[in-house]
Formats: structure tokens, C-alpha cells, sequence
């Protein structure tokens, strides 16, 4: 099943309605390019929590919605961990009652989807690099401050990759 922006915006206003705490939500991947418009739908759901971790697994699980819903905690993204500024760097959606819609800052999406590095992930960063005119050397100084689960050397050798043939 496949998410546009309107169905992913009407999901979180859903929860919202429910929500006891205040909440910033920033969505991650395709549903980040989807809500910026560099996609027009997603295939799954995938946010950081920046505030309200708890609040919104309670909100999942309490609610149904019929789709795949990953969430992770505050800056982490998949195996890789964001630098401390990546709220500030993120993109107000919408401010809902107790939720705060954003998502990442498109070089934050693309050096994130560089740890998986499928081909979805490939024309996403494509896509990316395209539309917010985004340059080889913002990508390799952003890299370098991402903290990597796992190993180090797939990421670098996904990041060498990227940096040698998107550009």
C-alpha cells in the first residue's frame, strides 16, 4: 500500500486526537520525500522521535491504522545516529494539537539512506541530489558526522559510492 502526503497527514492528525503529550515527530526516508514533495508516496512509515517516544508507540499501538509504522528514538535513523542538530536543521510540516510534524533536512535524508543503500535508496538519493541541488562535498562533510551501527566500512564504502557515481 502505497502513502501519499494527504493519507500520511491525515494519520498523524488521527493520532493526534488521541495524544496526552506533546510530541515532534520527524519523519524519515521516503515518507520525509513524500511530505517535501521529492516523491508522491511512500511504501512504509519511518520517523525519528525527536520528543514523546513513548506517547506515540502507546498512540500505535492503541489505534489501528493498517500500514507499517517503524519509529525510532530520538535521531536515530535506521543504523545510523544523526548529529545532535538535526531538529534544527529539519522542516516544519505542521503543528498539529499535541504533534509537531517535520521531517529531515534533504542532505539528512540522503546520508541516512546511505547505510542501506537498496536501489530505491539509490534513485531516493538521485531524486534528492536533483531537486535541493545538493553538492558532493555537503554530502561528505554531513557523512562524517553521522554515527554508524554496525560496520563502519559498508557505510563508507556505500558513501564512496554514492560520492564516485551521483556525481
Amino acid at each position: 500500500m502505497s502513502l501519499n502526503k494527504k493519507t500520511l497527514i491525515e494519520f498523524l492528525e488521527e493520532l493526534d486526537k488521541e495524544a496526552k503529550k506533546p510530541m515532534i515527530i520527524v519523519a524519515v526516508g521516503g515518507t520525509a520525500m513524500t511530505l517535501v514533495n521529492a516523491k508522491p508516496s511512500t511504501l512504509d512509515v519511518d520517523f525519528t522521535i525527536a520528543q514523546g517516544y513513548d506517547e506515540f508507540s502507546r498512540l500505535l499501538k492503541e489505534i489501528p491504522h493498517g500500514f507499517n509504522v517503524d519509529h525510532y528514538q530520538d535521531g536515530v535513523v535506521f543504523t545510523q545516529m544523526l548529529p545532535d542538530d538535526y531538529v534544527k536543521k529539519s522542516k516544519k510540516i505542521k503543528k498539529m494539537r499535541n504533534i509537531t510534524l517535520m521531517t529531515l533536512d534533504p542532505l539528512d535524508i540522503i546520508v541516512t539512506k546511505i547505510g542501506r543503500l537498496n536501489e530505491r535508496d539509490t534513485e531516493d538519493i538521485k531524486t534528492c541530489i536533483k531537486k535541493f541541488k545538493i553538492t558532493k562535498s555537503q554530502i561528505k562533510s554531513r557523512a562524517a558526522k553521522i554515527g554508524y551501527a554496525g560496520n563502519e566500512t559498508v557505510y563508507q564504502n556505500n558513501l564512496d559510492y554514492v560520492l564516485k557515481n551521483f556525481f
